[in-house]
């Protein structure tokens, strides 16, 4: 959420938009200039940093699944002969059954295989050991690769730094299709606007969006393509192989477009690089001098997380651990929670918590929320020391709530 709860400006603009607006609202991607002068927008902020974009095109929907399902039928329809879909260790892309198919995460995937097949996952970061998969199955026979360019639900995991640049070279020498995930970090979380291509050197083919576009009122998800591969899948008639009832819809291209008018009149991208480096910096000092409580801190722009130690120490049995680090994250959670910091769970990382401030949070009020982190820190010296300041009937709830009962 860029901006936080209902956020004034947004909330008026809605308001506006229902009086006076006579646009046909729910035509599935409605010809309105709403959705034009999105699509416009979002091409000309990708070209500004990738100008082999100026000609792409973008399909409208309500989510970031639904733009990473999107994706994949683009990727599929361009390269039909190729039978291979690479993703990466820690990757989140959704929970829809294709994205699932993409998100490596065995509590997620297990009750619902058989999953999209020939998807293949490679270490995250470890730029030979992609190689060597390219290698063995053949460049020509890999459709696409999906990456977030910073993992958002995997802990905040940032790859080394040439990491995409190399992965893309290996790409464009086979043809392979390379998808973006930029839904978390893209439009501003991150630093950037476009954190793949401006922080990783990549130029993805096609680039997902979605939370920061519907501004925290609205669900909007955006999938940016390549002319030739959009025109592949829904050039002319072709357009029926891939619609959505309401994406594109008038009020949901209204928001949109002053959700990006706002991230870019108040330059929040780069107040996000500047207020998260800050943050990060005063993280790193509570870490070294809480190391009992935290394993390790990690950020990019204002994605943050705190990895926290286990509550129960090494020597519990394997089968155990991962109950354990459940239970550690919830309870750092409700440690945060109790002095008054709202943050949020790793899906892929259990340990791990992550603060995503809005993007134009008053400074004052991010020291603040430093300043709690800190203080509840003090308190909590050790990790084991959440578990036993935790009421027994509160604990018992989160142990059930851990073992899913």
């Amino acid at each position: 959420m860029p901006f936080g709860e209902r956020y004034p400006p947004l909330i008026e603009f809605v308001q506006r938009f229902l009086e006076v607006d006579r646009d046909m609202g729910l035509p599935q991607q409605s010809t309105t200039a709403w959705r034009a002068a999105l699509e416009y927008n979002l091409i000309q902020l990708l070209a500004e940093v990738a100008p082999s974009h100026a000609d792409s095109q973008v399909f409208f929907s309500n989510s970031g699944a639904e733009a990473i399902e999107g994706a994949i039928k683009f990727v599929k329809a361009f390269r039909p002969a190729a039978p291979y879909i690479l993703n990466f260790t820690g990757g989140y892309h959704g929970k829809t059954y294709g994205a699932l198919s993409l998100t490596p995460n065995e509590e997620y995937q297990a009750p619902f295989r058989p999953l999209m097949a020939n998807v293949v996952t490679v270490k995250f970061g470890d730029i030979e050991a992609f190689r060597t998969e390219v290698d063995q199955l053949g460049g020509n026979n890999i459709a696409g690769v999906f990456l977030e360019p910073i993992q958002g639900e995997a802990g905040v995991i940032i790859p080394p730094r040439n990491f995409l640049e190399q992965l893309g070279a290996i790409c464009e020498h086979y043809g392979i299709v390379i998808v973006a995930d930029e839904i978390q970090v893209g439009l501003g979380r991150s630093g950037y606007h476009f954190a793949s291509i401006e922080w990783g050197g990549l130029e993805p083919d096609i680039i997902t969006l979605a939370k920061p576009l519907g501004g925290g009122i609205m669900p909007v998800g955006a999938t940016i393509a390549r002319r030739d591969i959009y025109h592949t899948m829904l050039g002319g008639l072709s357009s029926k192989r891939h619609s959505s009832t309401f994406g594109g819809n008038s009020l949901a291209m209204a928001v949109g477009l002053k959700s990006l008018e706002l991230l870019l009149e108040n330059n929040l991208a780069a107040r996000s690089r500047r207020l998260g480096a800050k943050s990060l910096e005063r993280l790193v000092t509570i870490q070294q001098r809480h190391e009992h409580l935290f394993e390790a801190v990690r950020g990019m722009g204002l994605l943050l997380a705190l990895e926290f130690r286990p509550v129960v120490g090494p020597k519990a049995a394997p089968v155990q651990r991962e109950l354990i680090d459940e239970l550690s994250g919830l309870l750092g959670l409700l440690t945060l929670h109790k002095a008054g910091v709202h943050a949020n769970l790793s899906l892929n990382a259990k340990r791990t918590i992550r603060l995503t401030p809005a993007l134009n949070i008053p400074e004052p009020l991010l020291d603040e929320l430093l300043d709690r982190v800190e203080r509840s820190a003090d308190h909590h010296a050790w990790a084991v020391e959440m578990l036993t300041a935790t009421a027994p009937k509160t604990l018992y709830g989160l142990t059930r709530l851990a073992r899913g009962v």
